[in-house]
């Protein structure tokens, strides 16, 4: 499914955002600024600084994150910096917290170990009932949609609006979906963070994340945020990660493509008990994603017979690496209960990269097959 959508951002003109900029012999490429130090002689006004608080390979990346975006971007040194960014910039000693209870478990771990012991309160709750009790008395609600693993979602647009209802504002971890797939803040939420070191990057060779609001009292806390506490992304990440956004779009297409090939013909394999992907019309998570996401994503999940047949269907398969995160242009897979998540022991996340989906799916089949 592509769904033609006026928000969708203009891949073309990002590609063309530093071009159309540039003076006669200057290079196409980004150039990398390896420097912590900047030449600043006289008043330092509008110039790079130092290397704690701006850089010049930042700033565009920045620039093209925010195209894609369509609000205002900061980057950092992985997603997790980008979660803590926007989270300590938004609560207080006595703020009240809602996140996932199912999302991604390192949210969970900050919130409880270090948010909980300077005063803020932490409840949680599952995707799926995620709306039941409403949203009174929170001041940040943390929302992932789809959830990681599991892959369920919840009304974007009706949730963002009850929190803003009550008084309170949205944070949406996009990372499964990125801008391409999914547009949380043209759905009314309020603050977008994101694990760049997935799918944006897409290459699995470095760290990085970003924030995007259009409340500027938010993205103010947010900078300030960054600047005091030095959760700074390196230059050579930001340039590697510029050069991976310049391939999103074809990335992305194919990982989303090749996903719904794969999960058509998993769902009926007689080794598979149990398989979640949005872009089938029997999944629980279908008629949300048909409202509200612009393609059905390039992550699903399988769950086999046993944690044995599972260990061995991933580690026999040549075209998947047994490996932690998702999003590169490898196919990757693994158990996710052996990170402590609320799963089946036999539960598989399984992303889905770029290899050519015929050569892909066979590999798949013929590791079923053998179990």
């Amino acid at each position: 499914m592509i769904k033609t959508d006026p928000r969708t951002p203009r891949m073309g003109q990002m590609l063309h955002l530093r071009g159309n900029a540039l003076d006669k012999g200057d290079p196409v490429a980004l150039p990398l600024t390896q420097s912590s130090m900047f030449h600043l002689p006289d008043a330092p006004e509008d110039h790079a600084t130092y290397g704690r608080v701006d850089n010049p390979t930042w700033v565009h990346l920045e620039h093209v994150l925010s195209h894609l975006e369509d609000a205002p971007c900061l980057s950092f040194p992985s997603g997790m910096a980008a979660i803590s960014a926007a989270l300590f910039a938004t609560v207080e000693a006595g703020s009240h917290l809602l996140v996932p209870s199912d999302g991604y478990y390192v949210t969970r771990l900050l919130a409880d170990r270090f948010l909980s012991r300077l005063g803020v309160v932490v409840e949680e709750r599952p995707t799926t009932a995620f709306s039941e009790g409403g949203f009174d008395g929170f001041d940040v609600v943390f929302v992932e949609s789809p959830s990681n693993p599991g892959l369920d979602m919840i009304d974007l647009p009706a949730v963002a609006t009850a929190v803003r209802n009550s008084g309170g504002i949205t944070i949406a971890d996009n990372t499964t979906m990125t801008p391409l797939g999914q547009r949380p803040l043209d759905l009314g939420v309020d603050v977008v963070v994101s694990s760049d070191t997935k799918a944006m990057g897409g290459h699995s060779d470095m760290l990085m994340g970003h924030v995007a609001s259009r409340d500027a009292a938010i993205m103010e806390r947010v900078a300030e945020w960054r600047k005091v506490s030095g959760a700074i992304p390196g230059p050579h990440e930001a340039w590697l990660l510029h050069r991976g956004l310049e391939t999103l779009d074809v990335r992305f297409d194919r990982m989303c493509a090749s996903a719904q090939v794969l999960a058509e013909r998993l769902s009926s394999h007689p080794a598979v008990k149990q398989l979640r992907y949005p872009g089938l019309p029997n999944d629980p998570s279908h008629a949300l994603a048909l409202a509200q996401t612009n393609r059905f994503g390039f992550l699903l999940s399988l769950t086999l017979e046993s944690e044995t047949k599972a260990d061995a269907f991933i580690n026999a398969c040549p075209l998947l690496r047994p490996a932690t995160s998702f999003g590169g242009v490898h196919s990757s897979a693994e158990r996710r209960a052996r990170w402590g998540d609320d799963v089946d022991p036999a539960f598989v996340r399984l992303s889905v990269g770029c290899e050519p989906v015929e050569e892909l799916w066979q590999a798949i089949e013929v590791s079923l097959n053998a179990l």
